[in-house]
């Protein structure tokens, strides 16, 4: 089954319910996406891996009266929140589609532009999942996505200081590569992907940025079981967790987190 434990994962009602804490982090990298994406009235624009759907309202707020912004997404709890969001903003032009992009077409007319914020990390087929966006795309289409750059130029990430209690990695099955939130933190590798699934007139562009937010936009005791942390482990880990974070607070339960992403832009060829 493709992306089979990422659709697990971001169907499970308790990891969907912890989505508005982790948008502090991501709201943030939206300005720089937004300006590099270029979107205009009157065009289709879609956003891959859209999850509460904040990003795909903003497009859409950008391409009415006419055009239309569609949300795709796996997870179904965070679509329900995304169309909630929508109908409280009143943007009759934004709709959302629960469909696996790497392996569902969707059936529409082509997109003007298709977007990502930190949605294309997830893919276990990489190559295939760009190929399937680059078919959702009419003649000179465009593609622009952000991804983290390297686990060590974000050092917020608990993940490495918790290593110790956690499991080995798994091994991707025959065809399959891993997921996870760095695995487009190498620029060449990046290039060669995007290149490979018939995208051209590629350029990436680093950016670094500062939030401020609580600890538990990082990571709190609801995401350590997903992380693979043994319930014996979880006071543990919450005390590796505070200690690793302690060099970004500047004040009761506020932290500055530097964020170190890319954003990538491509023509569909």
């Amino acid at each position: 089954m493709a992306n089979e434990a990422q659709s697990k994962r971001w169907n499970d009602e308790h990891w969907a319910a912890s989505w508005h804490k982790r948008e502090r982090l991501t709201e943030a990298v939206s300005p720089y996406l937004l300006q590099i994406a270029g979107a205009r009235p009157g065009r289709r624009v879609c956003d891959i891996g859209c999850g509460g759907g904040a990003l795909t309202l903003a497009l859409a707020q950008v391409v009415a009266p006419d055009g239309q912004a569609v949300g795709i997404d796996i997870s179904a709890p965070l679509l329900q929140l995304a169309r909630h969001r929508a109908e409280q903003a009143g943007a009759t032009n934004a709709r959302f589609v629960q469909v696996d992009v790497q392996t569902t077409p969707l059936g529409e007319e082509p997109f003007d532009l298709a977007v990502s914020q930190f949605g294309v990390m997830f893919f276990d087929e990489p190559l295939a999942a760009f190929g399937a966006v680059r078919r959702l795309l009419g003649a000179g289409g465009r593609f622009v996505f952000a991804c983290w750059q390297g686990v060590e130029r974000n050092p917020w990430h608990v993940g490495t200081a918790l290593r110790p209690l956690l499991p080995p990695p798994p091994v991707p099955g025959p065809g399959k590569s891993p997921a996870g939130p760095f695995v487009l933190g190498d620029d060449e590798y990046v290039r060669d992907l995007l290149g490979a699934a018939g995208f051209g007139s590629v350029e990436g562009t680093p950016h670094e940025t500062t939030v401020r937010a609580p600890a538990d936009a990082v990571v709190d005791r609801s995401l350590l079981p997903f992380m693979g942390v043994s319930p014996e482990d979880e006071d543990e880990a919450l005390g590796v967790v505070e200690r690793h974070l302690a060099r970004f607070a500047v004040g009761p339960d506020a932290y500055d987190f530097p964020l170190a992403f890319m954003v990538y832009e491509a023509a569909s060829t």
